[in-house]
């Protein structure tokens, strides 16, 4: 399943990514945690030390996870051909959360019991010259080639605000975690994020966060109705833990806080998949982004890499 945390800046989305990864993991399910938000703090939120993170990020490496994505299909021509929003087809090269591939070696270190990709910090080469949403590609074509099965999961922690709606990344989930505090500015994003999603039946569920009393809880329930799914209170444990002095098992997480984490598995383990609407808005945002630039970017009619026999899903693995 495929897990989006997304929210206004300063909300706690990196924190919970880190929280609910580390949960899941705590069970034995294989999990990944992708960094995908401009400010790279995931690994740090999942007790990474300040030393060097030992994977080369993603956002630096899209060239060659396109050579390799491509594999064999012979409607990608190259890989100046193949843009982040191109989709798979017969040839492609798919692949299994956390396999035995390439580019997992490449890309995944682990934390603790979590395996981590991150995109990559935003430098000074880019400044003026380029957007994040660069970076964000070699997630894009990841998630985009993933074959991923039941109890396996994908966390994905977005850039901050309703930025995530200026690609088709934000279609490339399960279900999306909007984390809102109990202020007007934090549920602010949730109404943008409602409205954006409503136009491509994105399920969206809120979730309150450094909630202090009934008034919050009342507050959040007021603003977001039905689409309040849990609430976590303030945490001297979460506290504690980005000071550097927090015991690190999650045995001792306020009891509150371990049953909003429970909830939010339950609902992520009774998401249904939906192979078919997840190829179909990755076609849709190919044929966009073909259209409004990259045909004449490329010199080709990307129109002509959806391969309309490719069957996606787990059938699509046992295909040459």
């Amino acid at each position: 399943m495929r897990i989006a945390f997304v929210g206004k800046g300063g909300s706690g989305k990196t924190t919970l990514s880190a929280l609910f990864s580390r949960h899941l993991a705590r069970s034995g399910a294989p999990v990944l945690a992708v960094d995908g938000d401009i400010n790279q703090h995931l690994a740090e939120a999942l007790g990474h030390d300040d030393g060097p993170w030992g994977a080369p990020a993603l956002g630096t490496h899209v060239d060659d996870i396109k050579d390799y994505l491509r594999g064999t299909n012979p409607r990608i021509a190259s890989r100046e051909a193949m843009i982040k929003t191109t989709p798979p087809g017969r040839g492609s090269r798919l692949l299994r959360l956390l396999g035995d591939d390439e580019l997992h070696a490449r890309h995944v270190r682990r934390v603790g019991d979590v395996g981590l990709m991150v995109t990559g910090a935003f430098d000074e080469s880019d400044l003026g010259v380029a957007c994040y949403h660069s970076k964000l590609g070699g997630v894009e074509l990841y998630l985009n080639h993933l074959v991923d099965g039941p109890g396996e999961y994908v966390v994905v922690d977005m850039t901050a605000g309703a930025d995530a709606f200026a690609s088709g990344l934000f279609t490339r989930f399960d279900i999306t975690f909007l984390v809102a505090e109990p202020t007007r500015k934090g549920v602010s994003v949730y109404r943008q994020y409602r409205d954006h999603a409503r136009e491509f039946g994105i399920r969206i569920a809120v979730v309150g966060n450094k909630v202090t009393g009934e008034d919050d809880l009342l507050f959040l329930k007021e603003q977001v109705g039905d689409d309040l799914l849990t609430h976590l209170v303030h945490s001297p444990w979460v506290r504690s833990a980005e000071q550097g002095r927090a015991d690190t098992g999650l045995d001792t997480l306020e009891p509150a806080n371990r049953h909003a984490l429970n909830i939010l598995r339950e609902t992520v383990d009774a998401a249904p998949r939906d192979w078919t609407t997840l190829h179909r808005h990755a076609v849709e945002f190919h044929l966009r982004n073909a259209r409004s630039w990259a045909n004449e970017t490329t010199g080709h009619d990307l129109s002509a890499q959806v391969d309309p026999d490719f069957v996606p899903g787990p059938a699509a693995l046992a295909c040459p």
